[in-house]
This record gives C-alpha cells, structure tokens and sequence, in this order.
C-alpha cells in the first residue's frame, strides 16, 4: 500500500471511529434519560393515582414527585462510585455498567404491583427502584463528556460534547412521544389503569442496542496515557481532588446546580404547571414538551459549536440569563393559556438551557487533570443535581400552592441561577486547554 493510500485509510479508521463514539455516548446518554424521563412524566401525571390512591390528589402528587427525588439522593454516590471506577479501570466500563444497572432498573418499575395489588411494599420497590435509578446515571453524562473530549479533536471540543448532553431533552422527546402515543391509543383511563408500564417495559429494546454500541468504542486516549505512566494512577482520586480542587468542583457544583433547577422547573414541574394550574389538557402539555425539547436538541449543539469560536463563559452566561428571563415568560402565564402558548413558552425556556448546556459542557471537562477528572467532575455534578434538580418540581409545586401564583417559583428558579451566573462572571476561560494533561 502506498503512503498517500495508507494515510487515508487512517484517516477513514479514524473517522469511523470519531462518528461510532459520538453515536455510542449520545445512545447511550439519551437512553438513560429517557429513563429518567419517563418516570419524571408518570411521577407528574399517574403515580399518584397508581402508588398513592389514598391521599389527597395535591398530597399524591407531591408524595409521587418526591419518590422521583429520591432518585436524585443516590447520584452522589453513583457518581462517585462511578468516576472512581472511569479513573481507575476505564471510561469505557464504566460507562457500559451504569447503562446496564439503569435499564434494568427502569425495565423492572414496569413490572411492579400497585398499591391496589401489594398495599405499602409498591412504592417501597418503587422508592428502592429509583434509588438504582439514580445511583445509576450519577456517572453517566461526566463519563460520557470526558470520554469525547478526552477522544476528538480539541478545536471543536465545545461541539463534540454537545453531543452526549442531548441525552436530557432527547430523553424527554422520547419519554413524552412513548407516553403521549400510548395515551391516544389506550385513552387516559387505560394509560392509568395499566398502559403507563408499557414506556418503562420498552426501554429493554433500547438498552440492548445502547449496550451493544457502547462496548465496541475504544478507550478514551488520556486513560490509556495514564495507564501507560504508571505513576499518573491515582489510589484515591476523591481525595486528591478535593485537596487539590475545591474551587474547581465548587464552580462546577454552582453552575450546574443553576442548570438543573432549570431544566426541571422548565421540564418535570411545568407538565404540573400546564394540567393543574393552568388547566391544560395531558396532551397539550405533552406535546409542548415534545416540541420544546426537539428544538433543545439543536440548540445545545449550536450553543457548543458557539463556544468553540467565542468561549465557553459568553454562551453559558448568555443562556443563565436568558434562562431566568424566559422562565418569568412562563411562570406568568394566565389560566386557561392556550396550546401555542404553552408550545411558544416552552420553546423559549428550553432553548435558553440549550445554550446554557452547549457552554458549561466542555467547560466542565477543562477544569480537571486526566487521572482524576472523572471523579472530581461526576461528583461535583451528581451533588449539584441533587441541590438543584431533586427539589425544584417539589419546591414549585409548594410555592405555586402556597403563594396561588407561577410568579413565586420564577423567582426560585432566578435564586438558583444567579450564583451560577457570578461563578462564570469570575471564572478564568477554558477554551483550548490540553486534556491530556
């Protein structure tokens, strides 16, 4: 073979490679949150009717609401668990076992009685599913990001890790057409009767593929170099990094806790805002979550590739303050608000954490060394997940019945972004900087 003819291969090998892992990182992630996803849509709209029949309907709601934050108690130590095993076996293990433990937890939920077949054990198995659930995901968006930017070009790394992180609205996309489409074949009354364990049961089909797909990428380039350099192996990588980068982890801690509030105020708690207070139909709210999070999609990976050329602060600040300003949009919408305005509202909101995503995702990657980034990033991330995503649909729902007005939880949702918007302020710019250190 000659060498031009030799280089291009390489080159194609290469590229095929590129394309498998942005493939296997974004399945892979959009799985899991479909996962997640779907039991934040059937926390919102059934559970409260299937595992909690005898409170009140705001007492179930809220008590169904808080079996989907438990979830987010195990994420700390999933993200640990999970980040200590990327630094010390591989991204690549790691990432294919937290697939694993999620679909099978999520495939199990389908299979559960209710209250009316087993009284109190079925929102205990619930409850225990979910904290499988949540311990879970805690590695798998930080391992899935520093798998893809510890393995593509550094030029456009703000693009590549876009990819991995439309797991959250592509999720949603999924879990709301799998509901919404269930819901107008089945009707409402099917859906709650025993149709709503038919999102959870098909998630088995997507598993296998994300599994399939995730075990025959390669491992990440920057582990392989510590592995290599025997003396890069870090025996307590938690440790270290919180020795040696407390305020690195504190700004990925405050920007994402800012995030994720968001993002549930903007996703979980408006599908309560749409069908209790503003008295819209299931389906309207549905597919205005359906649209709002398609769009997301782009959004992220537009915001990523503006990152690359601007800096990763600009795009993330720009979406932190669009995001408080579009979230006062909606939280002052009337009752009686029609399908385009929920639809027109939810695009503006979700596009706004579109943006803050494709900033702080490569952000996030950059603050780290190689040998204890997946650690320092998954724990911080799974910690601010739990301040600010666990309670921001129960902490809404309070304020809008204590206060009777959307207007109340706007200013929560201001609150928590605003320290995530001093952080980037006063943050030094990551662009460029050398994963493989």
């Amino acid at each position: 073979m000659s060498m031009p003819t030799a280089l291009a291969a390489q080159s194609a090998s290469g590229h095929k490679s590129s394309i498998r892992l942005l493939f296997a990182s974004s399945a892979g992630t959009v799985i899991e949150w479909y996962d997640f996803a779907v039991f934040a849509v059937c926390a919102a709209l059934v559970f409260n009717t299937v595992f909690f029949p005898g409170a009140n309907p705001l007492t179930g709601l809220i008590a169904a609401l808080a079996t989907q934050a438990v979830g987010f108690v195990a994420r700390p130590l999933g993200g640990w668990f999970f980040g200590v095993l990327g630094d010390r076996v591989g991204r690549k293990k790691s990432l294919v076992l937290s697939l694993f433990l999620m679909g099978g937890s999520t495939v199990a939920m389908g299979l559960l009685p209710t209250y009316a077949q087993a009284g109190i054990i079925a929102p205990v198995l619930l409850l225990l599913l979910r904290l499988l659930q949540g311990f879970a995901v805690g590695g798998e968006s930080t391992g899935a990001l520093v798998m893809i930017a510890e393995s593509l070009p550094a030029n456009r790394r703000g693009l590549w890790t876009g990819f991995p992180m439309i797991g959250g609205p592509a999720g949603n996309v999924l879990a709301t057409a799998a509901v919404g489409g269930v819901i107008g074949l089945v009707g409402i009354e099917g859906f709650i009767a025993w149709a709503w364990r038919v999102p959870f049961l098909a998630s088995i089909l997507l598993i296998s593929v994300g599994i399939w797909v995730r075990r025959k990428v390669e491992e990440s380039p920057a582990f392989i170099e510590i592995q290599e350099k025997k003396e890069d192996v870090v025996r307590a990588p938690l440790r270290e990094a919180l020795a040696e980068h407390p305020g690195n982890m504190l700004r990925v801690l405050l920007v994402k806790a800012g995030e994720s509030a968001l993002f549930y105020l903007f996703s979980t708690f408006f599908i309560v805002l749409a069908t209790v207070y503003l008295k819209a139909p299931r389906e309207a709210a549905l597919n205005a979550l359906f649209f709002g999070s398609l769009v997301e999609v782009a959004a992220i990976l537009l915001a990523g590739a503006l990152a690359d050329r601007i800096g990763r602060r600009p795009v993330t600040i720009l979406g932190l303050v669009g995001g408080i300003a579009a979230g006062f949009h909606l939280f002052t919408l009337a009752e009686g608000a029609t399908a385009s305005e929920l639809v027109i509202a939810t695009l503006m909101t979700l596009i706004c954490h579109g943006i803050i995503v494709g900033g702080m995702s490569a952000y996030f990657t950059e603050l780290f060394p190689a040998r204890l980034r997946y650690t320092a990033m998954s724990t911080a991330y799974s910690v601010a997940a739990v301040l600010g995503g666990a309670l921001a649909p129960i902490i809404g729902t309070w304020l809008l019945e204590g206060f009777g007005t959307p207007m109340a939880v706007g200013i929560y949702a201001a609150v928590m972004a605003v320290p995530a918007i001093l952080v980037m302020v006063k943050t030094p710019e990551t662009k460029g900087r050398d994963l493989l250190r």
